[in-house]
């Protein structure tokens, strides 16, 4: 049912969002050297490496860790990247990964997959086991400002209570703080 649902609604999304898409793929084009989508390794369900594509929002030379490990992390933002970021637009292609099934709408957020502190932690509680999601009950509950304990406990509750309408619930909190922008980082 999960599956039926995520194909269902990626394909709506996609129909309603492929000319903002293409605009955003112009403007990133536009306004910084290197390519358009940045494809990511992250920790798939099983914790399989997968490859997740986003908008391109930081430059090219940019290190390959999570944001909140750089020193100064605005300082690696394309011209674009942070209007990007704060939108939530650099998210996107990452319909690519909920139509290959990668991905759902709503599970734990792929880890990076040097992430070993976050990835042995899920391990251990279980959520290793889920598909990660493009949303999740953590980040509607403090997304980038979380600790990485305090993640895995939102996701392993996810995991216990996890249900279409808990699903829906998620959808619905994170639309309302991606237009309020609450809780990202650069």
């Amino acid at each position: 049912m999960k599956r039926l649902f995520d194909l269902t609604l990626a394909l709506v999304v996609l129909v309603v969002l492929v000319l903002p898409g293409l605009m955003v793929a112009l403007l990133v084009k536009a306004t910084s050297p290197g390519p358009v989508l940045y494809w990511s390794p992250r920790v798939g369900q099983g914790n399989r490496i997968f490859q997740m594509p986003k908008f391109r929002s930081m430059r090219i030379d940019t290190p390959v860790v999570a944001t909140h490990l750089l020193a100064r992390p605005e300082d690696w933002l394309t011209p674009i990247g942070g209007f990007l970021r704060r939108s939530s637009l650099d998210e996107l292609p990452q319909l690519w990964s909920i139509l290959r099934g990668d991905m759902s709408f709503v599970g734990p957020r792929p880890a990076l997959f040097n992430q070993d502190d976050l990835i042995a932690l899920r391990t251990a509680r279980g959520v290793h086991a889920l598909v990660p999601g493009l949303t999740g009950w953590a980040q509607i509950n403090g997304r980038d400002e979380l600790p990485i304990p305090a993640k895995v406990q939102l996701d392993a509750y996810y995991l216990q209570h996890r249900s279409l309408r808990f699903d829906l619930a998620i959808l619905l909190r994170t639309a309302m703080k991606v237009v309020r922008g609450d809780g990202v980082s650069h």
